[in-house]
């Protein structure tokens, strides 16, 4: 076998840090777990493991993200990896990354119901699971569907993956998660980017919604409630690990189907626009994959298409709505995600995106899921090709792309929305829209 190179060796390294690091967070739960423990598992030293990651708390991060990312999506379907490469179905996972199924809810229940009490109450049906023949992978949803049923098919996926409550052991595979959100908490530089990553996860799941429902329905109302609807999630994700024999998962089920019913407020235009779109002409050449994986679809990123492009930094995740808003109907969107602190904030983007979307796959049909494609722009080269020669966690940028050329740009706050909106009279813009 010959000899690895330079990025050949930095790979394996990393990769065996992060699994000496999924097994030292599962034995011993990440307040207790050393990075000289980490160091020993993977038969690294200490300074291996620091130039891979700055610290346990990034680490801990790319763990959870890896881990959400491998995760089963619907049956039959090769999990996608992070250069857009099979990966092993979960079939063929072993030991802490084989994360146990939704088909565990009934009777052994990880959302807080315990032994023989942790089956249906109160008369209600157990919730059938239909036979894959995979461990771990949700059936695919059926066609057709209402918004209720997919929010409970959503439901369901999202509680199946909550911690065991009878199971004594504070630590595990299953208990993995359960120090996130004191980590977000932590500090402000990472609870600002947390809650424009939540923004982005319900405009996920509120376009997934809208195509679901009547055509004509007023825009932006269910983005509103898939807000209702993740709140009452995450809000079972901190019972489930605060007060274990609390959650009663079918009520968490039914909640969510009977949010669906809400009438919010939709979307509403900005109230004027900063910035503005300035016409220009250039050449449209997007980096090719590996960098440019639509984590929505867990497939290679269309992004030839006619649409828009939007560079986001982790302060502004919730702008790419204004771009899905005034865009004309068939242009393409992209958010193309971006930080300054890559070692933290990047990995805990692919984990809430990659959570999020994990079950959205389970529960909606393919023709539901969003047009809307985010790409992690970690190595910037999305972003330099629409112009961008640096990025930080305050980017909002947005270019206009017509026949495979760039038509306008917008930078500041507003881009999306000026550059989803301009008025087009180049030559290009005679040219067809991308299709889904």
């Amino acid at each position: 076998m010959g000899r690895l190179s330079r990025a050949q060796s930095q790979e394996r390294n990393r990769a065996s840090v992060l699994a000496a690091a999924r097994s030292e967070f599962a034995e011993r739960g990440f307040r207790d777990a050393k990075v000289d423990g980490i160091a020993q598992r993977a038969g690294l030293t200490r300074g291996a493991v620091y130039s891979n990651f700055p610290g346990k708390r990034a680490l801990y991060f790319a763990v959870l993200a890896d881990l959400a990312e491998r995760a089963p999506a619907r049956a039959g379907a090769p999990e996608p990896s992070r250069a857009g490469t099979a990966r092993p179905g979960p079939e063929t996972l072993r030991g802490p990354e084989a994360l146990p199924g939704p088909e565990a809810l009934p009777g052994t229940d990880r959302t807080g119901r315990t032994g023989a009490g942790s089956g249906p109450t109160r008369g209600e049906p157990p919730l059938a699971v239909p036979e894959t023949g995979l461990v771990g992978v949700e059936p695919a949803a059926p066609d057709s569907l209402s918004a209720a049923e997919a929010l409970g098919a959503f439901a369901r996926a999202w509680v199946g993956r909550l911690p065991l409550a009878d199971v004594g052991e504070p630590h595990g595979p299953a208990r993995l998660g359960v120090h996130l959100l004191p980590e977000v908490l932590a500090e402000e530089r990472i609870r600002r980017p947390f809650a424009q990553l939540m923004k982005l996860d319900a405009i996920l799941l509120g376009l997934a919604l809208e195509r679901l429902g009547p055509p004509g329905a007023a825009p932006g109302g269910l983005v509103r409630v898939a807000e209702a609807v993740l709140t009452t999630l995450h809000g079972a994700n901190q019972m489930a690990a605060a007060a274990p024999g609390f959650i009663e998962p079918f009520n968490v089920v039914s909640a969510c189907e009977r949010l669906a019913g809400l009438d919010l407020h939709g979307w509403w235009p900005p109230a004027h626009v900063i910035t503005q779109a300035l016409p220009v002409d250039d050449p449209w050449i997007p980096p090719a994959a590996p960098h440019t994986l639509d984590a929505v679809r867990g497939e290679p990123a269309r992004l030839a298409d006619d649409g828009v492009v939007a560079v986001l930094g982790m302060h502004r995740l919730e702008a790419i709505e204004e771009a899905v808003r005034a865009a004309p109907p068939g242009a393409r969107i992209t958010a193309a995600l971006v930080t300054g602190d890559p070692a933290e904030l990047a990995p805990l983007a692919r984990l809430a995106v990659a959570e999020l979307c994990g079950c959205l796959r389970q529960a909606f049909p393919p023709s539901a899921w969003p047009s809307l494609q985010v790409v992690f722009d970690e190595s910037g080269a999305l972003a330099a090709a629409a112009g961008l020669p640096a990025v930080s966690d305050g980017t909002e940028a947005a270019v206009r792309i017509e026949a495979q050329r760039i038509v306008a740009r917008a930078d500041g706050r507003g881009a999306c929305h000026a550059a989803a909106s301009a008025v087009l009279s180049t030559p290009a813009s005679t040219g067809g829209a991308g299709r889904d």
